[in-house]
């Protein structure tokens, strides 16, 4: 337990990540909470407003967690829909509705779990494996944040979590259903299959000049060339004024010697342990049989030391650090409890402790290493101070020129030259950009951004030639841009794709014909016709040899009593399917298969618990969507 409990990542790193490292994302969103007030809402939860700038915002960091999982793959137009955006709103109530569940119910999280929370969090790690404080703090403050509001934000989402967690936990599925589930996963059929084929169909099929009209005119939009703009632009982004930041040697020298403390490690202390549990609130009774039980294992210990390693293997009851021996490897003051941070660095290297009694139970700590204090040299820091010393003056800088840039671009309006000048910016070009972003462009471009490219497309700037105002596209990028040449929609003439549109038609049309002489011979096959089927091949659930979805559906759904059975399913392009289903019969599953079973319906039935409880609570808070959701929201930062 005790090593479980300094060591615990179930936790959501994701999460704390977006809270701490590197942009403080938890503070951004109270600052647009607060930017929002006046907006008109969009949601309200238990008398609170939702605004569209919070929907916005959620939909962007939705977008950039697709983005982190699906890397080169993510296509942000298949989440610029109505139902994707409905996600995210209903996403936003749930939360808001937890949340506001969770502080009316003064639920919370131990101080244990809110510390061993904070010391996973990446970057907050010193390269010896310690926790720097400083840097911790340093990063709080730069926000102007207090360690207090800090962990108290934290401490909340947290019990959140706890909420959801204990809800999961608390679903299970009775073994009779799961079975009954396994058997229909594991249950084969072997089928024989006929196809009617659309190619046999199409010397029936004449496209005529009225057909080839009508499709033209109704899928007019795939005959589209896309509207397009080429662009002047300029981008102001951290990265951009760093490049041009100098840091001298003296200027390093400084920082390290005023930022000493950061660089030193104070004494760390490697140990072993064994632990009888023994928690603060056991009884008397429980104590003191832990107690007896941990002072023969001391005996032990004494007796034989070079035993300890394999004592803690037969008896400890922190059964991760049990599994290395009792190996907690190295440690600072501050990441055990105390009294076994007391007696850790009491004693010398190689030496065993009498027991120690904590919260936990009653410890036997031996003490296999010590890392005396150490300073890192300037020159092993050098690198990372320059970075550092970059950032902040980028940091100062960015928020006057960004002023200037808006300011500018703004005023001056017929052109970006005086902006670029005065900062000594680069006037960039990009072309082909069209309204939503275009697949064949970088995907990270500021240009190439949805919010920019409303911009660039609107009335003023096509028509007017104005400047776009200054757009920002990420954490600290802005953009402004100005259109050189529009290209409007235009469409292939219908003599240019006649030839395309008359294969199509051959084929649409050829398919249907082989639709409905695929049924027809379906219908003489129940009626007991006879034809000739393909080779045999077994089909389940989980092992579908190739067949589409549709077609492993109308096979299981197929009715057993009358073997042999036959269905039929219409195949895009292919025509029609004819299955005969001959035998139905069973897999053998071992043990492990329908544990992994059993867990994947607990799962299920636990996030349909999840689901109702937050459900319940959303009612409670009179959780209402204002606006109609189907109404595409304003363009979001990605």
């Amino acid at each position: 337990m005790f090593e479980f409990i300094r060591t615990h990542r179930r936790l959501m790193q994701f999460l704390l990540l977006l809270i701490i490292v590197p942009s403080f994302a938890f503070v951004g969103l109270e600052s647009y909470i607060r930017m929002s007030d006046r907006e008109p809402a969009v949601a309200k939860v238990d008398g609170q407003d939702i605004s569209q700038r919070e929907w916005d915002a959620a939909q962007a960091r939705q977008l950039e967690r697709f983005r982190q999982m699906f890397g080169d793959q993510f296509n942000p137009s298949l989440f610029d829909t109505p139902e994707a955006r409905q996600g995210t709103l209903e996403g936003l109530l749930s939360q808001k509705a937890l949340s506001s569940h969770v502080m009316k119910n003064h639920l919370t999280v131990s101080d244990d779990q809110l510390r061993s929370t904070i010391r996973e969090i990446q970057g907050l790690t010193n390269p010896d494996g310690s926790f720097d404080k400083q840097r911790y703090q340093a990063l709080l403050a730069a926000q102007g944040l207090t360690t207090d509001r800090f962990e108290a934000n934290l401490r909340h989402e947290l019990a959140m979590q706890q909420v959801n967690l204990s809800i999961q936990n608390s679903a299970f599925a009775p073994k009779a259903v799961a079975a009954r589930i396994t058997s229909l996963n594991q249950q084969v059929r072997e089928v024989q299959e006929l196809s009617v084929g659309w190619q046999d169909f199409k010397g029936q099929v004449k496209p005529t000049d009225a057909m080839v009209n009508e499709f033209y005119n109704k899928n007019s939009a795939q005959f589209e060339v896309p509207e397009t703009v080429k662009i002047e632009y300029l981008v102001l982004s951290p990265d951009v004024i760093e490049s041009r930041i100098e840091v001298s040697d003296a200027d390093i020298k400084a920082f390290y010697e005023q930022n000493i403390a950061r660089y030193k490690t104070p004494e760390q202390r490697r140990a072993s342990h064994i632990l009888i549990n023994a928690s603060k609130d056991a009884s008397a009774a429980d104590k003191a049989a832990a107690k007896a039980k941990a002072e023969k294992i001391l005996e032990q210990v004494r007796k034989n030391p070079a035993d300890f390693a394999k004592l803690a293997k037969e008896n400890s009851q922190d059964t991760v650090s049990a599994e290395r021996g009792g190996d907690l490897n190295f440690f600072g003051k501050g990441d055990m409890v105390k009294p076994f941070e007391d007696s850790a660095f009491a004693l010398k290297e190689g030496e065993i402790s009498g027991l120690v009694q904590s919260d936990f139970g009653f410890h036997i700590i031996r003490v296999t290493g010590i890392k005396a204090p150490a300073t890192r040299e300037l020159a092993e820091v050098k690198a990372n101070i320059a970075a550092e010393i970059k950032r902040q003056q980028s940091g100062k800088k960015y928020a006057e020129m960004a002023e200037i840039f808006s300011n500018m671009v703004y005023e001056q309006s017929d052109s970006l030259k005086p902006v670029a000048d005065k900062l000594g910016l680069k006037i960039e070009t990009a072309q082909n950009l069209t309204r939503k972003p275009n697949s064949s462009l970088p995907k990270m471009a500021a240009y190439n951004q949805p919010k920019f490219l409303t911009a660039i497309f609107s009335d003023d700037a096509i028509r007017a030639k104005r400047n776009t105002e200054a757009i920002e596209v990420g954490a600290s990028v802005l953009i402004a841009g100005r259109v050189l040449e529009h290209k409007p929609v235009t469409k292939i003439p219908v003599a240019e794709v006649r030839p395309m549109i008359e294969e199509r038609l051959i084929g649409l049309e050829s398919e249907k014909l082989a639709v409905k002489a695929g049924e027809a011979r379906l219908a003489e096959l129940r009626g007991g016709g006879s034809a000739q089927f393909g080779a045999a091949k077994s089909i389940s659930r989980n092992n579908t040899s190739g067949l589409s979805p549709s077609a492993v559906t109308a096979i299981m759904k197929a009715d057993p009593r009358t073997l042999p059975a036959y269905v039929g399913v219409a195949v895009a392009g292919r025509g029609y399917a004819i299955y005969r289903v001959n035998k139905i019969s069973e897999d053998m599953i071992d043990d492990e298969a329908r544990k992994a079973e059993q867990q994947q319906v607990d799962e299920f039935l636990a996030s349909q618990e999840v689901g109702a409880y937050i459900d319940v609570i959303k009612k409670r808070a009179k959780a209402e969507i204002l606006k109609p959701v189907a109404a595409k929201a304003a363009p979001v930062v990605k």
